[in-house]
């Protein structure tokens, strides 16, 4: 598969994946992201794994009713890529309203059996 058709199915799997978050698709989710998977949280800096998100999504302890793309950049490199999204989101986490803009960038790693997987990903808050 040429660069250009990754960079095409890396910006693909980044939309497909904010739409499984505003719909809480976990079937989606787990498709997306890699077993393996490090999120850093910078609001806390604490670390969570696969299994942590998709029990928030699961348990409806998270549930976004906004996420909106304001920027979004890739980068493929052989079987690795990276997306920068920048964009505001909204929703609930464990009863509490929240309203936020957000910088994420994430690791993805690519096979020919589950093509693109978030391997890690880090999330700032932006003014």
């Amino acid at each position: 598969m040429s660069e250009s058709a990754l960079v095409v199915e890396l910006r693909d799997a980044e939309r497909r994946l904010q739409r499984a978050q505003l719909a809480s698709d976990v079937d989606e989710l787990d498709r997306l992201l890699d077993d393996r998977l490090v999120f850093t949280l910078g609001v806390d800096g604490n670390l969570y794994s696969k299994a942590d998100d998709l029990h928030n999504h699961r348990t409806r302890a998270q549930i976004l009713t906004k996420v909106e793309e304001e920027e979004l950049d890739v980068l493929v490199d052989g079987r690795v890529g990276i997306t920068w999204f920048l964009g505001s989101l909204a929703g609930t986490f464990q009863g509490s309203e929240f309203e936020a803009r957000m910088r994420y960038t994430r690791t993805w790693i690519h096979d020919d059996e589950h093509g693109w997987r978030i391997l890690t990903a880090h999330a700032s808050p932006m003014p």
